[in-house]
Formats: structure tokens, C-alpha cells, sequence
């Protein structure tokens, strides 16, 4: 009896251990491996910086290797489509932003982004604004919008396009004001501010991060914010909503997905490895700098908002008969 207790007892032990072993043995598989971490822009652009920060916490907490991959092309559509082929195991993710459930609206594609992929979460949010050189002469969005219905396209206003969320934006701002502006679209935020900076164009809708600097240095004027409440570095410029326009949804959201069939607990190790990320004091204080708000909406609600962000992106498309490029 004696033996057969001691028995039991070696059976029913290592039983309670092997979950825990095994657990112990996925854990280092994940981080035995590098994670390739794929981003549909090149080196130095905001999404570019938000994989790199996030990477570096990340790869300190676990101590793993992270491969920030750029592959920018094709409005990211090059990008996500690598991340829709790669193996669901546990190896690869993709930073999105709002290109990822605009492009469908707009060609073919390869992938689904309802079902293609796993949700991980939303990591943060940033404003636009629109600027104007500092010593343009309109102070106020109102005197912007007014000199254009008395000049129609005549006035000009640039951005990331087309199809992009400023230039869907700008036009359903242009819809609500009732004004004819001219929209020129660059391949990137750093040429639309050159332009502006060189008077080429009348005023220009881009992220904080890629104003920011030039609005603390005296060279640009913001004239209204996409934030819901006034931005803590700008607290003298009115939102969007402030002016009447409440229909005006221009903030750009950024975040992280896994190809579909990634196991649930590896998503759910993902969540907590990101989550975890945007609380660290250092990067959330890099973050705003830039003027990025983290998030953190992770799982399903990530994948609500995805859905949400689909479907009124659908409408505003079809309603302004926007074209791809």
C-alpha cells in the first residue's frame, strides 16, 4: 500500500508540474526565436518610430530578439500582405495605421483585413492639425476657409495622398464649409511641409509629429486639432469639434496584428508584452514628444474599433467618390 501511495503521489505531482514545464517550454520557443516585426514604411517615419520604441521595451522586458522589417511600397499594401502570408506561429507581427482598412475600399487585394488577421491592440493615437506658414495671414481656421469661398481653388492644402485619412478628411471638411480648396497630395509628410515651408502651397494637414518641431520653433501655424479635447502642447489651438465641425474624425491610430490562426495564448502574450510597453515611463514620455497618446485597446475591443474604423471609412469613400492613386 505504502508503494502504491508513493505512486500516486509521483503520477498526481508530475501531472500538477507538466502544464507548468510545458508553459516554461512554449515560453522559450517564443523568445528562442527572433519576432520579425513588419512595417509598411520606411526608416524615420512615425510608425517607423513607434515599432522601434516599442521593440526596445519589449525585447528588455523578455530579453528577445525583435526584427524591426520595413517594407514600405504601395500605400502598405506590400507590407500587409507579407504579414497576411507569414506563419501564424507566434513569429511575426505588423504595425498598422488607418491605410490598413482604407485600401480596401479602394483596389484589389490579397488579404482581408476583417479576417486575415488577429487583432493584438490599438497602441496610440495622434492628432492632425492644419498649419499655415507663420506669417501667412490667416490666424484662424475661419479666415482660411473664408478666403476660400471668396477665392474658389484658389487656395491650396497638402498632405500624405491620396486616400489617405487627412485627404478624406480635408474633404469632408471641404463639405461642411462649403468651400472649393485645391488638394495636392505628396508621397509623405516631409515634402508637404517643405512645400508649405517654401509657400508652394496655402496650408498643409499632417500629423503633430510631423509639425511639431516647426510649430515650437515659430515656422507654422496651427490653426485647428483633430483631438477631441485641446492638445496639452497646444493649448491655445481650437479642436475641431470646438469650431463646429463634429463629424471631423481626423486622428491617425496606430497599431499591432498577428497573421489569423495565431494560437490564443500567444495573442494573449502579445497583448500583455505591448500593454506593458506603452506603460514604461521613458517611452511614454518619447511618445509624447511626438504627441502620441497610448491606447492600449487590445482583443476584441481592438477588433471592434477595426470593424467600426472599416465600415465608416467604406461610407466616406463611396459618399466623396475619393479614388485611389
Amino acid at each position: 500500500m505504502e508503494l502504491l501511495r508513493r505512486q500516486f503521489v509521483h503520477i498526481a505531482t508530475t501531472a500538477a508540474v507538466l502544464p507548468t514545464v510545458l508553459g516554461m517550454a512554449r515560453a522559450e520557443t517564443n523568445v528562442s526565436r527572433p519576432l520579425h516585426l513588419i512595417v509598411g514604411f520606411a526608416a524615420g517615419s512615425s510608425v517607423d518610430i513607434i515599432a522601434r520604441l516599442t521593440a526596445e521595451q519589449i525585447t528588455k522586458a523578455q530579453g528577445l530578439t525583435i526584427v524591426v522589417e520595413n517594407q514600405p511600397g504601395a500605400g502598405t499594401v506590400l507590407a500587409t500582405e507579407a504579414g497576411s502570408r507569414a506563419a501564424p506561429d507566434g513569429n511575426t507581427l505588423l504595425i498598422i495605421s488607418p491605410p490598413f482598412v482604407i485600401n480596401p475600399h479602394l483596389r484589389k487585394l490579397n488579404y482581408n483585413p476583417l479576417t486575415s488577421f488577429e487583432p493584438i491592440c490599438d497602441l496610440l493615437h495622434t492628432p492632425t492639425l492644419i498649419v499655415v506658414n507663420k506669417g501667412s495671414r490667416y490666424l484662424t481656421l475661419a479666415d482660411l476657409l473664408d478666403d476660400a469661398r471668396a477665392k474658389p481653388a484658389a487656395l491650396s492644402l497638402a498632405s500624405i495622398g491620396p486616400a489617405t485619412t487627412t485627404h478624406i478628411a480635408f474633404e469632408v471638411l471641404k463639405r461642411a464649409a462649403n468651400v472649393n480648396m485645391t488638394f495636392v497630395p505628396f508621397p509623405g509628410n516631409v515634402p508637404a511641409v517643405n512645400a508649405l515651408l517654401g509657400e508652394h502651397v496655402t496650408s498643409v494637414f499632417a500629423d503633430y509629429g510631423a509639425v511639431g518641431e516647426h510649430l515650437k520653433v515659430g515656422k507654422l501655424r496651427a490653426l485647428a486639432a483633430s483631438s477631441r479635447t485641446r492638445m496639452e502642447q497646444l493649448p491655445d489651438v481650437p479642436t475641431f469639434v470646438e469650431l463646429g465641425y463634429t463629424d471631423l474624425d481626423a486622428d491617425i491610430w496606430f497599431g499591432v496584428i498577428a497573421p489569423a490562426n495565431t494560437p490564443m495564448d500567444t495573442v494573449s502574450q502579445f497583448i500583455g508584452w505591448f500593454t506593458a510597453a506603452l506603460q514604461v515611463p521613458e517611452a511614454r514620455a518619447k511618445f509624447a514628444q511626438m504627441g502620441l497618446v497610448p491606447v492600449g485597446k487590445c482583443g476584441t475591443d481592438f477588433s471592434g474599433y477595426l470593424r467600426k474604423q472599416y465600415e465608416e471609412y467604406g461610407r466616406l469613400i463611396h459618399e466623396l467618390n475619393i479614388k485611389g492613386g
